[in-house]
């Protein structure tokens, strides 16, 4: 893990990085779901660098969490919807942030309503350690290690574009 660089890094060129790694596997056909909202984000520009295209997927994890009880409801949770048929479809699971992994397990336990996958492959701008599952990313751009209370947050500027902010809890 690199401590984390200032300035932070440019989102849009790392998405532009992530694709590059992707590329090679597009001969499997895989089909993207972002997970909201920099997920979803990062899905679209994938989406685009790679010239897909079928449409994406996007899930709202809110009701499959583990915490759920304990957080409640995410004040802007969206519906899921995945325009293809997941049965036997390759999945890349895109994420801007891999964390705990406590999201990308709700993210696949969601994705599994909707068929069984031949294979879940993840993508991620940043990873952050500090799991408490077994998850880890198939594709990440930055690996980079934040201080107790810092939160690594990725927001869509008025002009469209994907930028870090870092954020104290």
């Amino acid at each position: 893990m690199s401590p984390l660089p200032n300035p932070l890094p440019d989102a849009e060129a790392q998405c532009r990085q992530l694709a590059e790694l992707i590329r090679p596997q597009l001969h499997k056909n895989p089909a993207l779901v972002g997970i909201f909202s920099g997920g979803a984000w990062i899905a679209e520009r994938l989406k685009t660098l790679l010239a897909l295209e079928e449409d994406i997927g996007m899930i709202d994890v809110s009701f499959y969490r583990d915490d759920f009880a304990e957080k409640g409801l995410h004040p802007q949770c969206r519906p899921t919807a995945i325009p293809f048929d997941v049965e036997g479809r390759h999945i890349i699971l895109v994420d801007d942030v891999l964390y705990t992994g406590r999201t990308t397990r709700a993210a696949i336990n969601e994705l599994f309503d909707y068929g069984r996958p031949a294979s879940v492959a993840m993508a991620v701008l940043a990873d952050r350690g500090g799991r408490e599952l077994p998850i880890g990313a198939t594709y990440c751009v930055w690996d980079v290690a934040l201080q107790d209370g810092e939160n690594l947050v990725l927001g869509r500027q008025e002009d469209g574009q994907l930028a870090w902010r870092l954020e104290n809890a």
